[in-house]
């Protein structure tokens, strides 16, 4: 399965399914390779398909979905095959961080399963795994028994496409018996993102909106929206008037008509492009002119599909990658 195949699909799906080099703070929690323990055996992990229990440390790893894979390597451990991610991928489907990582961890790139939105059930099965690791992602009750007889399976804990990143680590943390690890993860990377953010004190407390222009809408993301949480973990606050405008398509975006642009009220504007040619068009619109902070001259775009992968949602490992052109960026537009 890839849900990030096309710009459409990242519109609609990227906030439920779903900046160069990497910051120190990256380096600083992902640096050391924490060992497990044969203690931490037997483990059961609870998720929404059941419980599973994972009986010895893991040996060959598979990962499926979002950001599992980031976390195992920054746990490292590198997984024996790994979902080809299309949207921000390079040619074999492998992000940038993802690369940058198993470079620090002298690591070869593991084997990149198929680009397909079905599970690639043969392909996991030749990798010969002893955990599938897929607690981010879409996969079905079906899906879940299939891979169950591979290997034991760890699916999401509620709903599909929605577990927040910190759960992802620390769940990964204990199918691999680096329980304290991941939890020492999680806050050394809170620290870098708090630590960063403290940088630009212009942003704490004001408001942002975030769109994507998806002609013959803007879609604006919600407070629940991944990237919208990453913001407010930088200090900024969801703007009144997205609430407002909520239209309930979905837990995570609304669509907006262009006739009411106007009352998407907001200190800054944050928008998406997957080309600085979409940037320029959604710049020249009139409808974008009627929008307050475009017209006050507080608006700020993320252009390119890395960068978008990259907060959409973020992980452990992307949410690091060019944070500080992203905090640039956002504190001109502020």
């Amino acid at each position: 399965m890839h849900h990030r195949t096309t710009l459409a699909g990242t519109a609609l799906l990227a906030a439920a399914l779903v900046l160069t080099g990497c910051s120190s703070g990256a380096e600083e929690a992902t640096a050391a390779a924490p060992s497990s323990s044969s203690a931490a055996f037997p483990v059961t992990l609870e998720h929404a398909f059941g419980e599973t229990t994972i009986a010895e440390e893991p040996q060959r790893v598979v990962t499926w979905g979002f950001g599992s894979t980031d976390a195992a390597l920054a746990l490292g451990v590198v997984p024996v095959a790994i979902p080809f991610q299309a949207y921000g991928g390079d040619a074999e489907g492998v992000l940038p961080w993802i690369a940058e990582e198993l470079d620090a961890l002298g690591a070869e790139t593991p084997t990149v399963l198929p680009d397909t939105e079905e599970v690639p059930f043969e392909a996991i099965a030749a990798a010969d795994p002893d955990v599938v690791l897929a607690n981010y992602s879409g996969i079905t009750q079906e899906d879940y028994e299939k891979l169950s007889a591979l290997a034991p399976t760890v699916a999401y804990p509620g709903e599909a496409w929605t577990t927040p990143w910190r759960e992802v680590v620390t769940t990964v943390g204990r199918a691999l018996g680096r329980a304290e690890d991941a939890e020492q993860l999680v806050a050394d990377t809170e620290q870098a993102v708090a630590e960063a953010a403290a940088e630009h004190p212009e942003l704490q407390g004001r408001s942002v909106a975030a769109v994507w222009d998806v002609p013959p809408t803007l879609y604006v993301y919600a407070a629940a929206d991944p990237r919208v949480e990453f913001l407010t973990d930088l200090g900024l606050t969801v703007a009144p008037s997205v609430t407002a405008l909520s239209t309930g398509d979905s837990t995570f975006y609304s669509t907006l008509s262009y006739e009411r642009a106007a009352e998407l009220d907001s200190d800054i504007l944050l928008s998406y492009a997957s080309s600085q040619a979409e940037a320029d068009a959604f710049a020249a619109q009139p409808y974008t002119a009627t929008i307050p902070a475009v017209a006050a001259g507080h608006h700020a775009t993320l252009v390119g599909d890395e960068l978008i992968a990259a907060v959409s949602p973020p992980t452990v490992l992307s949410m690091t990658w060019d944070l500080d052109d992203y905090l640039t960026a956002l504190s001109a537009a502020a």
